[in-house]
């Protein structure tokens, strides 16, 4: 089967439903389609649907574009492959189909940088935005001792999560400085609303430990984590858990753009001031360009929304962008990983969990090519995406270019069928 839509979105987050919202709004009855893996939308950030969101930004959008009669949600559907030049193979859980456009806007979101240490693979031991997200799905952390540990806001958002849902969260590991958060906390004057939120999440998570320049080396256990080990002021201090939320920021995921050859620097998409990227009809907005946070995905998605429908984009959303484009850049400089993170890893550490890849098998070699001729390192089920991210950090390689299917895909899914009647 093959749909037509003049403006197709990958991505539900607030990105994806926000350029939704600016396009259907736009005055005209062009045919939109939000396509997501997850039966939800609201991304990782308002996961579990907006509407049970207390961010009101949440509610209103997704009741603005439930209400837009020319806006089709494709909920649980997975982005196989460019097909040729505007069209895109995608599966769900009952049947692939292809997917022709005019305009794509790419707003794939984040994922977690998960660093390499002794014990990273014992059960128990998690991203920190992972068990956050597995405890708003349900997943039972009641009486659960926990650590969250690694860097940046996020890990202040996951302790909230986490305490509010009756885990006992043992102390916060923040691998930062004190003079950068505090010089991080004087610039939220810039941004009031932060401000607010940080101060919020300060009040919740009164009586629970904070480590400023401190990061975990180590956790242990026999079959399960028991405890894991810190390094503060100079001194090694173990902890008694049963979870270990370690993650050390986001970085933008980019394989669907790179897959249809969209311009990457710096690890993000390249955009134009229009969120154009450089392949002619391609969009990408929020943390797909760079990460930061709720407020800059949602202008961009704003903007890219209106341009592509063609419309003029009002200077304020571009000064808006501008401010929010400020906050990002004090954020990734106050929570850039710290050099000692990069010494973690010992001899037998699993690098490639996948495929059980250590780090003397791994640093003998000069590049991402070079490791997966000579081991399997990235190349299980993850396709590089957790250990591709940590050799980068670890030993400073770019993977190679994007094999498709980008996601898991049935045999039948990419068999090739002849064209069917478009619908």
């Amino acid at each position: 089967m093959t749909q037509f839509f003049d403006i197709l979105i990958v991505g539900a987050g607030p990105a994806g439903l926000a350029a939704a919202h600016a396009a259907a709004g736009s005055g005209s009855e062009r045919r939109i389609a939000i396509v997501d893996d997850n039966p939800l939308a609201g991304g990782q950030i308002w996961r579990g649907g907006p509407a049970k969101q207390s961010d009101q930004r949440a509610r209103q959008l997704w009741q603005a574009v439930e209400a837009a009669s020319n806006v089709t949600m494709l909920a649980g559907t997975r982005v196989l492959m460019q097909t040729q030049p505007g069209e895109l193979l995608v599966q769900d859980a009952d049947q692939a189909r292809t997917i022709r456009y005019n305009q794509l806007i790419l707003a794939t979101g984040a994922r977690e940088l998960l660093l390499p240490f002794p014990g990273w693979t014992l059960p128990g031991v998690t991203g920190a935005g992972g068990l956050q997200a597995l405890a708003k799905g349900g997943y039972p952390v009641q009486g659960k001792r926990v650590v969250v540990a690694g860097t940046g806001p996020l890990l202040l958002a996951v302790a909230a999560t986490l305490k509010e849902r009756g885990a006992i969260v043992g102390a916060i590991v923040e691998q930062a400085g004190m003079p950068a958060l505090a010089r991080f906390a004087a610039g939220l004057a810039l941004a009031p609303s932060k401000a607010v939120q940080a101060a919020k999440l300060g009040l919740a998570l009164r009586g629970i430990p904070y480590f400023a320049n401190s990061y975990v080396t180590s956790a242990s256990g026999d079959v399960q984590l028991t405890s894991v080990q810190v390094h503060r002021k100079g001194t090694k201090l173990d902890i008694d858990c049963d979870y270990l939320a370690c993650g050390y920021g986001l970085l933008p995921n980019t394989e669907l753009a790179r897959a249809l050859g969209c311009e990457i620097g710096q690890g993000a998409v390249k955009t134009d001031p229009w969120q154009r990227t450089s392949v002619p009809n391609v969009l990408c907005a929020g943390e797909g360009t760079g990460v930061g946070g709720v407020d800059l995905a949602l202008v961009e998605g704003r903007i890219a929304g209106l341009a592509a429908c063609g419309e003029g984009v009002a200077q304020e959303l571009f000064t808006e962008r501008a401010r929010w484009q400020g906050f990002a850049a004090r954020l990734a400089c106050t929570f850039a990983p710290r050099e000692e993170l990069r010494r973690l890893a010992q001899d037998d550490t699993i690098v490639c969990r996948c495929e059980d890849v250590c780090h003397d098998a791994l640093r003998e070699h000069a590049s991402w090519r070079s490791a997966k001729l000579h081991t399997r390192c990235g190349m299980g089920p993850c396709q590089g995406r957790i250990c591709g991210n940590a050799t980068d950090f670890l030993y400073g390689w770019r993977p190679d270019a994007v094999r498709t299917p980008i996601s898991p895909a049935r045999a039948g899914s990419i068999i090739t069928l002849e064209p069917h009647k478009e619908t």
